[in-house]
C-alpha cells in the first residue's frame, strides 16, 4: 500500500527532537509528516525532569557533551541556543524559572504542559502526525525516498528525518530503530551503551546498607587516578550504588567499562570535614562516652545501619569493643573508610533504567551545520540517534532541541 503524505518531509520519530524538526520546517513551509510508533508522541518528555520536564540548562556549552567528536554539538547548540531555545517555549506559553544548577523548568512543574503547548502548534502549524506507524526500513531513490512500515504501509517523501532516539528507556519507544536503519543506508554506528544510569558494584553487604541515602562525594578511579568527581545526595542499592551525583558520573564510568578498563568508585560518606577534622571529631566522641559499644557509638552520627558494616571493613570484628579502647591504628581504618571507601565498579544498570544513550550514528558522516548525512543527500538525523549525549541537567533534552530545529529548518530549506 502507497500513501503520498501531506509533505516532502518525513520525520521518523515524535519524540522531543523529532517534534522540534516538524515545527521547525513547518516554520519555513515545507509539509511536514511525522511517523510516530507509540500510539501517542512525545511519551519520553513526560517523564523527564522527574515529570517536571527540564528544559535546558543555561549553563550549557560544549564540555556538557560527549561522543567521539563532542565538538560537534557547537553547530547546532550554536545555531539555536539557549536563549533561542527559552524565547520559543515562552512564546508557545511555557513560562520558565531557573533552579539550581543552571536548569530550566516550567514554571508549571509540569512537563505534559510542554508537550501539550507542542502538540497545539503541530496542529495550528499543519503537521500531520500518524502514531503506530513503525518504520522498518528507509530506501533512497533518484528522486526522493520510500519509507517502508512495519504494517505494509508505504510512504514517499522528498526529505526523510532520523530522530528515533537511541536505546534507553526502550518502556518509552526508544529500541535503537534508527541505528538499524541508519546502518542499512551506508552509516557507522558507534556501538551504544546506556548513560545517565546507575552503578552496579562489586560488594557482598549490599543488601545490608540498601535504601541508606547520605549527602557525600563519589570519584571513578582508573589506574589510581581520579578521572570524574560528583557531590550530592547519594543512594545505596541492592546492586550498587544511585543518585544525581552518580548518574552524573556513570557515562564515564560506562565508557571505560566498555573499553573493559577495570575502574573503581571511590565513596567519600563524609564530605563536610577534611580527614584532620574527622580524625579529631573521632577522637571526641570515642572519649566523650568511653563505655558505649564501638558500634552503637556511631549512633546520631552515620546511619547506623552503616556501622557494623564500616567496621567490618575496617577490620575490625569485635563490634561489641568499648569505644574508649579502640586504637590508633583502628581509628585511621575507620576514618579510611569514611574518607576513601572504595568498590569495584562491575557494570551498569541495563538500558530500561537509562535516562540517555552513549554511541549511535557516527558523526563523522553528518554535516555539523545543517545535520544533513554526507552519504545519502537528502536524509537528516537529530537527537539522541546521534554520537552526541549531554550530562545531567537538562543538557540532553537542550541537544534535541538544538538538533532538531537545525535538521528541520536545513531540511525545508533544501526543498525550495
Amino acid at each position: 500500500m502507497s500513501e503520498r503524505p501531506l509533505s516532502g518531509i518525513i520525520v521518523v520519530g515524535g519524540g522531543a527532537a523529532g517534534i522540534m524538526a516538524a515545527i521547525a520546517a513547518r516554520y519555513e513551509g515545507a509539509g511536514v509528516t511525522i511517523l510516530e510508533k507509540n500510539q501517542r508522541i512525545g511519551k519520553k518528555i513526560l517523564a523527564t525532569g522527574n515529570g517536571r520536564c527540564n528544559l535546558t540548562n543555561i549553563y550549557t556549552g560544549i564540555s556538557n557533551y560527549h561522543g567521539r567528536d563532542p565538538k560537534f554539538s557547537h553547530g547546532a547548540l550554536n545555531r539555536f541556543s539557549v536563549r533561542k531555545t527559552i524565547d520559543f517555549f515562552e512564546r508557545l506559553g511555557v513560562a520558565h524559572k531557573v533552579e539550581d544548577g543552571g536548569k530550566v523548568f516550567p514554571c508549571s512543574n509540569q512537563a505534559s504542559s510542554v508537550l501539550d503547548v507542542m502538540r497545539y502548534e503541530l496542529d495550528e502549524t499543519g503537521v500531520n502526525v500518524i502514531c503506530e506507524a513503525e518504520v522498518k526500513d528507509i530506501k533512497k531513490n533518484r528522486r526522493d525516498f520510500t519509507i517502508y512500515l512495519l504494517d505494509g504501509k508505504e510512504y514517499h517523501a522528498g526529505r526523510v528525518i532520523i530522530a528515533t532516539g537511541g536505546k534507553a528507556a526502550p518502556q518509552l519507544g526508544s529500541n535503537g530503530s534508527g541505528h538499524t536503519l541508519a546502518k542499512n543506508l551506508g552509516h557507522s554506528i558507534v556501538e551504544p551503551f546506556p548513560a545517565l544510569v546507575q552503578l552496579k558494584l562489586g560488594a557482598k553487604f549490599l543488601k545490608q546498607i540498601q535504601g541508606i541515602k547520605f549527602d557525600g562525594a563519589v570519584e571513578i578511579v582508573a589506574g589510581n587516578q581520579s578521572v570524574a568527581r560528583a557531590q550530592g545526595e547519594i543512594l545505596f542499592t541492592e546492586y550498587g550504588i544511585s543518585g544525581p551525583p552518580v548518574l552524573s558520573l556513570s557515562r564515564e564510568a560506562g565508557g571505560y567499562l566498555h573499553k573493559k578498563v577495570k575502574i573503581w568508585l571511590k565513596v567519600v560518606l563524609i564530605n563536610n570535614l577534611s580527614e584532620e577534622e574527622l580524625d579529631q571529631y573521632l577522637i571526641r566522641r570515642f572519649e566523650t562516652q568511653p563505655g558505649k559499644t564501638l558500634s552503637f557509638s556511631f549512633v546520631g552520627f552515620i546511619n547506623k545501619k552503616l556501622a557494623p558494616v564500616i567496621l567490618r571493613e575496617a577490620g575490625i570484628t569485635d563490634l561489641n569493643k568499648p569505644a574508649g579502647q579502640v586504637t590508633a591504628v583502628e581509628r585511621s581504618r575507620i576514618l579510611k573508610i569514611l574518607k576513601d571507601w572504595r568498590f569495584e565498579i562491575t557494570g551498569t544498570t541495563s538500558w530500561p533504567n537509562a535516562q540517555v544513550t552513549a554511541g549511535g550514528v557516527d558523526v563523522k558522516d553528518i554535516n555539523v551545520q545543517t545535520l544533513e548525512s554526507k552519504i545519502v543527500p537528502g536524509l537528516y538525523f537529530a537527537g539522541e540517534v546521534l554520537d552526541i549525549d549531554g550530562d545531567c541537567g537538562g543538557f540532553n533534552l537542550q541537544w534535541a532541541w538544538s538538533s532538531g530545529y537545525v535538521a528541520g529548518e536545513s531540511a525545508a530549506a533544501r526543498l525550495k
